[in-house]
């Protein structure tokens, strides 16, 4: 397993993935807004401000993760692992890299946000040591709300 950082031309392979992955919530109520993201969007973002990380196993890519850094510290959001690859550890070993990248830029604390019913992201991330520090209910222009959990770690 190789994690790259991405730069803007790995739009595409992030697109490619983050959409694999998150399929699985498009019948959520409402679906993940990830669905609803381009290669334009998120080349913009990673022209802004935004990073990411890319997992590769045999040269394909098989994992992704986009960041940003806040004064809060290291905030991370659409952690993906293709469908075929899940369940393997994938998603842990990015998020190792995310934590090595923290500590060596000098941020002591990596967060996020997850749905209150993606229950086993919650579980994934408590078992590498984040802990639920905040809930909020995300009020979506459809008038739709939804629970979210905010997580943290510190390094």
């Amino acid at each position: 397993m190789i994690i790259n950082s991405a730069i803007l031309s790995d739009a595409p392979v992030i697109h490619d993935l983050m959409i694999k992955a998150f399929t699985e919530y498009k019948n959520d109520i409402p679906p993940s807004s990830a669905l609803e993201e381009t290669v334009q969007s998120v080349s913009d973002a990673l022209e802004k401000e935004e990073k990411a990380l890319i997992a590769y196993e045999d040269n394909q890519p098989v994992g992704m993760v986009r960041f940003q850094l806040k004064d809060e510290g290291l905030y991370f959001y659409r952690l993906s692992v293709i469908p075929e690859k899940q369940g393997k550890g994938i998603a842990k070993m990015i998020l190792k890299s995310l934590e090595d990248y923290a500590n060596e830029i000098g941020v002591p604390t990596i967060l996020c946000k997850v749905r209150m019913t993606v229950v086993k992201n919650i579980q994934l991330y408590s078992s590498i040591g984040y802990h639920i520090y905040d809930e909020e209910i995300v009020h979506k222009p459809n008038g739709i709300n939804i629970k979210v959990v905010s997580m943290k770690k510190d390094l």
